[in-house]
């Protein structure tokens, strides 16, 4: 049995086959993306959910967008799961080579993936990113109840006056933190319920929106 999610989960739309990644708000891109190409190194990578070589980072060629692609980044629960299976996180530490003259903040991401819950049982996707050295976004949860069989997608958005800009002409490196969590809840406890950020036709998980500024002086 496939199960759509509906209107009443929070910043959820489900996707149809072949199904595209929302772009960010067209409010929220005043000021186009520098010319040059970004760099983004992946300094560490730690967690339960993606252990080494697992998840790989890329940028859109446009500039606007970079990707969080992973390959094993699942929690269970039920059956014969693991008794920690039920949680799984990740902490990404990345290096944005910003071209002179501009800075970026983060205007929203676009969690993807997939879910398979028994009646009962129930699944949470949490995340949140921040500048080092600087306050932490407050972290947003979506949870998605069983029964329920498919792909999942939440879109996370910042509006433009709370958006938090690297400070220009500084080294900082950007954070990331997600996490997905299944509680078995009330369903068969011989059945196994899961979360992952994967997908059925393999298309990329995470997308983290950028908003560029030109720096003064610049």
């Amino acid at each position: 049995m496939r199960k759509k999610l509906t209107a009443s989960a929070a910043c959820l739309a489900a996707l149809a086959a072949g199904g595209s990644l929302a772009p960010a708000a067209s409010a929220q891109a005043k000021e186009p993306p520098p010319p040059d190409r970004i760099v983004i190194d992946v300094l560490t990578v730690n967690g339960s959910g993606c252990q080494s070589g697992t998840a790989a980072v890329a940028t859109a060629s446009d500039n606007t967008a970079f990707t969080v692609t992973y390959s094993d980044y699942l929690a269970r629960a039920g059956g014969d799961s693991d008794p920690t299976a039920f949680r799984k996180n990740c902490q990404i530490n990345l290096r944005v080579h910003v071209p002179q003259g501009f800075t970026y903040a983060i205007a929203g991401a676009d969690y993807r993936g997939f879910a398979s819950l028994e009646p009962g049982a129930s699944g949470m996707q949490r995340a949140n990113y921040y500048h080092q050295g600087m306050s932490q976004t407050t972290p947003i949860s979506h949870v998605i109840r069983g029964r329920y069989s498919d792909n999942w997608q939440f879109s996370d958005r910042t509006d433009v006056a709370d958006l938090v800009y690297k400070p220009c002409g500084e080294d900082r490196n950007f954070n990331i933190n997600t996490e997905l969590r299944v509680s078995k809840g009330s369903s068969d406890p011989g059945k196994t319920s899961f979360m992952a950020f994967d997908s059925t036709d393999g298309s990329v998980n995470t997308v983290y929106h950028f908003h560029w500024k030109r720096c003064p002086g610049a």
